[in-house]
């Protein structure tokens, strides 16, 4: 075990040092993350030094149950691949302005219909997507109108790191801790429901607390006029991806696995505008430009964690902290564990661990610890910079943007907000447990 918990250690704090100090690295012009280089070290590590050995690696990684991470990855990509297609069409930067528009001059307005449109979009679509669409624009509009962009730009944060718990589709933590469970789409949502609600609804006023002062400047916002240049394809997107939610709802009641209904979703996309842009005779730069955008490094740090928290698993610490917890007040507990743990060590692979200590447990109390799991991990986000992945990719675009945040400023916003949110979504949870 001691070999194990080191190379973990070591591993993990590598992870966070990385984020903290030099998050990316260039070779021959190319930007790389350096986090997920770490985590793959340290899985090799492990299996180099016999802690895991490559047998039960890959049996944990080609399994047929529902939290194979392969599977789970099929239905990340396949819903980002949906979303940006939805954005390399405009539907968001749309939508966007629509809000503006409404809002005219007032900046409370503006930030309640802003609040709202990410919200909407987030529990449709994902958090990652949300936050990489949005926050160009709102740094775009808040130079023109010469004001403060910092209380759109954290509404917007924690609003899809909040909106992303309702559907097991939000968030890969999501999926991986649900599918763990063999919890299906509609049960998680029966659940998550009221907590996701009353978190964003706690949100929104602590936030409009905090940055009182900020929206009560005057605002003058000279939008230009977003045209929607192809308007087959993107009704077919929004059409593609309807449809997915719409059978993902009914997919474990015929024994149709998430994954494949996601997959399928994305080809038909692709056929369909295909066949499209080969009657018109157009160039598929749109597919292009969506590979382009797609996250890749979240492929083998999500698959080296696994194997991290297999080898964990394997010589007993995961058995041991399950123990340690035990089976009084978990919905608090582990909500709380789990916030700082993704603060400790990102929320995917705290996922990863948590839902294997999970595992020890049973009947409601597992259900507990689970759904209070997810919360922590979503929540955790906007703790600090850490917390997700979201978080990291978020500071790096105001970094490429000009516009600074420090590791400090956004911990000033981010426990201000996450400790009543939190509250308020676990009270939720227990409500939900309760009624269900």
């Amino acid at each position: 075990m001691v070999l194990t918990l080191v190379v973990s250690g070591i591993t993990v704090l590598g992870i966070i040092l990385s984020l903290l100090l030099k998050p990316n690295i260039k070779i021959k012009g190319h930007s790389f993350g350096l986090y997920w280089m770490i985590a793959v070290v340290g899985a090799f590590t492990l299996l180099l030094s016999g802690c895991i050995d490559f047998d039960t690696a890959w049996a944990g990684l080609t399994s047929s149950n529902a939290i194979n991470p392969l599977k789970l990855l099929l239905i990340f990509f396949s819903m980002t691949a949906l979303s940006v297609f939805l954005d390399e069409m405009g539907f968001f930067e749309y939508l966007a302005s629509l809000a503006i528009k409404r809002a005219k001059s007032n900046q409370v307005v503006l930030f309640r219909y802003l609040y709202i449109v990410v919200s909407i979009l987030t529990v449709f679509t994902s958090n990652d997507v949300v936050i990489l669409t949005f926050t160009p624009f709102i740094l775009y509009f808040a130079k023109g109108a010469r004001v403060n962009p910092m209380p759109y730009l954290i509404s917007e944060f924690v609003a899809a790191n909040t909106l992303s718990m309702t559907l097991i589709i939000g968030n890969p933590t999501n999926m991986y801790l649900a599918s763990g469970a063999g919890i299906d789409f509609l049960s998680y949502f029966k659940i998550m429901a009221l907590p996701s609600a009353c978190s964003a609804f706690c949100a929104y006023f602590v936030l409009k607390l905090i940055f009182h002062k900020f929206l009560h400047e005057p605002i003058m916002v000279h939008m230009h006029k977003v045209e929607i240049e192809n308007r087959f394809m993107l009704i077919t997107g929004i059409i593609h991806l309807s449809l997915c939610i719409i059978l993902l709802t009914v997919a474990t009641y015929v024994g149709i696995e998430m994954w494949y209904v996601c997959l399928f979703s994305v080809l038909s996309l692709i056929v369909v505008t295909s066949v499209y842009l080969i009657v018109k005779r157009m160039k598929p730069t749109v597919f292009l430009r969506c590979l382009h955008r797609l996250p890749y490094e979240l492929a083998p740090f999500v698959i080296s964690m696994f194997v991290v928290a297999l080898a964990l698993h394997e010589c007993g610490f995961t058995e041991l902290v399950c123990k340690t917890l035990g089976v009084d007040n978990t919905v608090p507990i582990y909500g709380v564990i789990s916030t700082i743990g993704a603060n400790a060590f990102n929320n995917i692979p705290m996922s990863v661990l948590f839902s294997d200590i999970i595992g020890g447990l049973t009947g409601a109390v597992r259900l507990g610890a689970l759904y209070a799991t997810v919360i922590g991990s979503n929540i955790g986000a906007y703790l600090t910079p850490i917390g997700a992945l979201a978080g990291i990719m978020w500071l790096g675009i105001l970094k490429k943007r000009g516009q600074d945040l420090s590791f400090v400023q956004f911990m000033s916003y981010g426990v201000r907000v996450a400790i009543p949110v939190l509250t308020v979504a676990l009270l939720g949870l227990a409500i939900s447990l309760t009624i269900f």
